[in-house]
């Protein structure tokens, strides 16, 4: 027995993929409904659900959060030479979706504190070819919003929110992905709530619905027919696949009738961590997360900040010979060949590939104890000789 952890000795994952005991059930019924194909009962129940709680005008599930913003680049009519600024912290689908359309991205830094674009350096990166912003609401904080919409404004540009990391966060009350034209959900396995792969878009303006519709119909008004507003479906524009099975569906409902409890532990397990790492950031050893004012987030991750990449490497060996496994990710996307090919970083960068070397992040996930937290907190501590 591992005394620390209070459980027999494995390995602490990184992820375990969100389950509450009640997916078998709601999936058995979707089976027994003879509809296991999109837009059934529970695909229904998800989208009222997200509608419901943001207040957006439409919510449409999708297949993942990768289409989910390949169909608001397309809502966005981004065409082949247009220009779109996002940060190059992401992951590829945030840039993917405008490459796919022909668009050039123009990466712009980050801020050092959440890891989000600067809305600083926005401005000074747009051009007569721009048309749109795609940013990233990192660890479920919000960018700076006000700013953000404002330049849109004046700019008449359109913005994209990927909050793929954002589901139940806010910006000063506002829902993220509620704030710009469009907002992206995941609910891949790694994230608060899943259905194993899929996604959400979130339509701000009433007027792209039907656009939306038809394009999540593979460019038919199928879903205006089962509702009876025309009396045959028929092609009507280009489209694509995006929804997902409803047995998916059943098993994402599942979590979201439960959706406050799932939040408040994640939630939990995330001030545990920082209290218990408080005295190392305290005494410069590592940097914690930051959380702006007017900004809730979700605990959808818990990272710290070594000293560099090489320290890094060290804790991250360290934790794993003491069975935990404690992860990086996104090599900023300006440095990729695919970035060097479809990009330009658009003024210094100060920040990105700095922050990027040092970042971690623990595990975290809806099962996670807090014997297991304090645990993995006194390993981190124990490297540091604290």
């Amino acid at each position: 027995m591992n005394k620390n952890v209070g459980m027999e000795k494995k390995m602490i994952r990184f992820n375990v993929p969100p389950y509450t005991g009640r997916e078998m059930e709601n999936m058995q019924k979707a089976i027994e409904s003879m509809h296991i194909c999109g837009d059934g009962e529970f695909t229904k129940k998800c989208s009222a659900y997200l509608e419901e709680t943001t207040g957006t005008a439409r919510c449409l599930l999708t297949t993942s959060c990768t289409h989910a913003l390949e169909m608001a680049a397309l809502l966005c009519d981004i065409k082949e030479g247009d220009e779109v600024i996002l940060p190059s912290y992401t992951f590829v689908s945030t840039a993917d979706a405008f490459v796919l359309r022909g668009a050039k991205v123009v990466f712009v830094d980050i801020r050092p504190d959440t890891m989000n674009i600067d809305e600083t350096l926005i401005e000074d990166a747009i051009t007569d070819k721009t048309r749109a912003i795609a940013l990233v609401h990192y660890a479920g904080v919000a960018c700076e919003m006000d700013t953000i919409m404002d330049i849109a404004a004046r700019h008449h540009l359109m913005v994209v929110e990927d909050a793929a990391q954002a589901m139940m966060c806010s910006y000063k009350g506002k829902p993220l992905g509620t704030i710009g034209d469009f907002g992206c959900y995941s609910f891949h396995e790694t994230k608060n709530f899943s259905m194993g792969e899929g996604g959400a878009i979130l339509i701000r303006d009433a007027k792209y619905i039907d656009s939306a519709e038809i394009l999540r119909e593979k460019g038919t008004d199928r879903s205006q027919y089962f509702r009876g507003q025309v009396d045959k479906y028929r092609w009507q524009n280009f489209g694509s696949s995006y929804l997902p099975s409803e047995i998916n569906a059943a098993y994402l409902y599942t979590q979201l009738e439960v959706a406050e409890e799932i939040n408040d532990a994640r939630l939990a397990r995330w001030n545990q961590y920082y209290e218990l790492l408080e005295p190392l950031a305290e005494a410069g050893k590592i940097d914690l997360p930051v959380i702006p004012e007017g900004c809730v987030h979700n605990g959808h991750m818990f990272y710290i900040k070594t000293k560099d990449m090489e320290e890094r490497a060290g804790l991250i060996q360290f934790l794993k010979e003491n069975d935990i496994l404690a992860v990086f990710h996104y090599v900023p996307l300006h440095s990729a060949p695919a970035g060097l090919k479809f990009g330009r970083f658009h003024g210094q960068d100060r920040f990105t590939t700095k922050e990027s070397e040092r970042i971690l992040r623990l595990p975290m996930f809806y099962q996670l104890t807090p014997e297991q937290t304090d645990y993995i907190a006194g390993k981190v501590k124990e490297f540091y000789g604290y």
